[in-house]
């Protein structure tokens, strides 16, 4: 029962997530109305979903080591997938110059705030997360 709950909650998530694409970017951004960043992105994916989540604050674009990313995701109640992903997965990517990224999974689709591009996005799943870390929201 709890991992049908799990299930549905990210599902849930990723839906809300799709609705936010278009979304402007703003760094340190959590509110879609003013903008969001990556991590704004998926917090207020969850919390349009029914969970609200611990927020990291005054974090930077650069310089945060994979060990404190992985402190946040589970402070917030996140924990490493072990087996295939599912919709509403968290993906953490390490991208270049110590820069992490963040966004929600769908089936074959990736939802994120894209910096480059300044807006919430919708990509299909390509190479890029072949090396992701995947996360999935516990339940309590």
């Amino acid at each position: 029962m709890a991992e049908r709950r799990g299930r549905d909650l990210g599902a849930r998530a990723f839906v809300r997530a799709r609705r936010l694409v278009g979304a402007r970017f703003r760094p340190q951004g959590y509110d879609p109305a003013i903008g969001l960043d990556c991590v704004g992105l998926v917090w207020a994916a969850y919390a349009a979903a029914g969970r609200r989540l611990v927020r990291p604050r005054d974090y930077p674009l650069r310089g945060w080591s994979r060990e404190r990313i992985a402190q946040a995701l589970a402070a917030s109640g996140f924990a490493p997938v072990e087996g295939a992903r599912r919709v509403g997965d968290v993906a953490l990517i390490a991208l270049a110059a110590g820069q992490f990224h963040l966004g929600l999974m769908g089936q074959t689709t990736f939802v994120h705030a894209h910096a480059g591009l300044r807006r919430v996005i919708e990509t299909p799943v390509d190479q890029a997360l072949s090396d992701a870390v995947f996360w999935r929201l516990g339940l309590d």
